[in-house]
């Protein structure tokens, strides 16, 4: 039992919540690209991401893993989000800050989709059934450019101060 639920609920719950924040995290991202900060979308997506990264630290674990690295310094990097936003409001250089630090924690919910995806469903698991697998180390590549395009894009053209 995790906070009252089964193992089975926890993780449904943990990936309700990872979904929620990967969908307004993009809603949000392609809001910067359009010069645009979509307040409550923005906010959903922070919540949803932090509660996604705590509920993570909560699963039952024997040491550190790569996912707990991943998951502590996705809370560090919202940290800076969350401080540049609602604390510099985007003032100066925490836009930049705002816009790098929240994209890299988008980026790194989608890098855990995608592991996930390769760990979980059957065809993406054949393709792939180890995460040194070149078909999952070049899906993941492209992941990255794909957000360092995104990410450039948005700290170019959102201006808002």
């Amino acid at each position: 039992m995790i906070l009252g639920m089964s193992l089975s609920a926890f993780t449904q719950f943990h990936v309700i919540l990872s979904l929620i924040g990967i969908a307004a995290g993009l809603v949000a991202l392609f809001g910067l690209i359009a010069n645009r900060l979509l307040s409550a979308v923005t906010a959903l997506f922070l919540i949803t991401t932090v509660l996604t990264n705590v509920t993570a630290l909560l699963f039952p674990f024997k040491g550190v893993t790569p996912g707990i690295i991943l998951g502590v310094l996705s809370l560090i990097v919202l940290v800076v989000a969350i401080g540049a936003l609602y604390v510099g409001k985007l003032a100066g250089a925490w836009r930049g800050a705002y816009v790098i630090s929240a994209s890299i924690a988008l980026w790194f919910n989608v890098f855990v989709l995608f592991a996930q995806s390769f760990a979980k469903i059957p065809a993406l698991h054949d393709l792939a059934p180890t995460q040194s697998s070149p078909a999952f180390g070049i899906t993941q590549l492209i992941v990255l450019v794909v957000f360092i395009i995104l990410t450039w894009s948005a700290f170019k053209r959102f201006r808002r101060a």
